[in-house]
């Protein structure tokens, strides 16, 4: 860890100072990076590759991100937040600018793209790990929360900067460049940020820094992986199979759906970033869960662009509840100065989900079509809040943080190792 977490008094610091708002920044700018590199898709198009191809290149770089995460993990608890945190975004600005100058679709942009995506997984993981060090527990799910609401904000940003690219500049290099370009310059800013914000850090090495696979067996989170990999699930639907679907119909465009999940997202993160100390962390699970479901249900019947907004509001209330209550419940077994392996454990999770149903979702598109596709994503994630609801413990006294002997015993555990 790089800052001794501050134990909660009568009278705290506030959460919401300088550092907050600085790396809240950061996130901001971070995504409207990845949102413009959207259009990756049209820079293989362009240089005479295939859908097929899109989707190899996309998933080697996811593949390798998530085995990266159980390295980077690692890396945090030895080594401290600050440097895995500057070589995560000097990764990304090396995939970013070389995909800008990259004409080959040989191997050089099957590297790029497991650079860009690597670097996005840390930067991520280790944005999530500081601030969640700088934070009293009982108030991690809400700043959580607060901080990932910039994702909104720079989704949406992202999405209009490219789209203003596409038609501001002449089609072909000049539109790859823009394309590329801007991101790269926007992850020299976000590191540039991160040198400042943890430039007082003092990391503690642990004398023990067990591998990734050896914590998550020991502090095993619980049914929450579960959920976890549900959101990578959810997230593949509406960022890969959303677009074929809007196609197929004649819809016009996803900029009315991901307004609309951005948008619905962001505000109900600000209604509900106490919940976690108010509602409960499993029930904004549940809710979540039910969100993303009954969206899914209704995008089969929609047969003009505007009716996007109605399931878009639903994902979008989904994951503002799910990620900050996964993040925080997934990471809480794990001691304090392991936290950040369990951070990179949770999150992979994510990753994991998308490469679990990926494969699955788009089997059930070639044989059968779109309707029984959302139909199956809506039916699996019904069945894990069903399934959640019924085994999680609901004592709220237990929900919203650790009991303090069980942070006691992690600790004793660790001395006796």
């Amino acid at each position: 860890m790089s800052i001794t977490p501050i134990v909660p008094t009568d009278e705290e610091e506030p959460i919401y100072n300088r550092l907050f708002w600085l790396c809240y920044l950061a996130n901001v700018m971070l995504v409207t990076a990845n949102a413009i590199t959207f259009r990756f898709a049209d820079l293989i198009t362009y240089l005479g590759g295939t859908e097929e191809l899109v989707g190899d290149i996309v998933g080697c770089g996811v593949f390798v991100a998530l085995i990266a995460r159980f390295f980077l993990g690692q890396g945090i608890d030895r080594y401290g937040v600050r440097r895995l945190w500057a070589l995560s975004a000097l990764i990304f600005v090396v995939g970013a600018g070389g995909m800008t100058v990259c004409r080959s679709l040989g191997w050089e942009i099957f590297a790029l793209r497991m650079c860009f995506a690597t670097g996005i997984a840390g930067m991520f993981t280790c944005s999530v790990v500081h601030i969640q060090q700088n934070v009293p527990q009982h108030r991690r799910t809400e700043v959580i929360g607060s901080l990932g609401s910039s994702g909104f904000v720079g989704m949406i940003l992202g999405t209009q900067t490219s789209d203003w690219m596409l038609r501001s500049f002449a089609p072909g290099n000049a539109q790859f460049y823009a394309l590329f370009g801007i991101p790269a310059v926007l992850g020299l800013c976000y590191l540039a940020i991160v040198i400042y914000v943890t430039r007082n850090d003092i990391h503690r090495r642990p004398k023990v820094t067990p591998a990734a696979h050896q914590l998550l067996f020991r502090y095993w989170p619980g049914q929450v992986v579960v959920v976890a990999i549900m959101m990578g699930l959810s997230f593949t639907v509406i960022s890969v199979f959303l677009t074929r679907f809007v196609s197929q119909r004649e819809l016009g465009g996803i900029g009315t759906f991901f307004a609309g999940y951005a948008a619905s997202a962001f505000v109900i993160r600000i209604m509900t970033r106490r919940w976690g100390e108010t509602v409960g962390r499993n029930k904004m699970i549940t809710l979540g869960l039910m969100g993303h479901a009954i969206g899914h249900t209704i995008l089969p019947s929609i047969t003009q662009e505007w009716q996007l907004i109605g399931p878009s509001l639903l994902c979008g209330f989904g994951h503002a509840l799910l990620f900050p209550a996964v993040v925080s419940l997934g990471t809480e077994s794990f001691p304090s100065h392991y936290r950040g392996t369990g951070t990179t454990i949770v999150l992979g999770f994510f990753d994991a989900g998308a490469i679990i149903f990926a494969p699955i979702l788009g089997s059930i598109i070639d044989r059968w079509g779109f309707t029984p596709m959302f139909y199956t994503s809506a039916s699996v994630m019904t069945l894990t809040a069903t399934v959640y609801t019924l085994t999680a413990n609901h004592s709220l006294s237990k929900d919203i943080a650790i009991p303090q002997n069980q942070e006691l015993c992690a600790s004793l555990e660790e001395a006796i190792d």
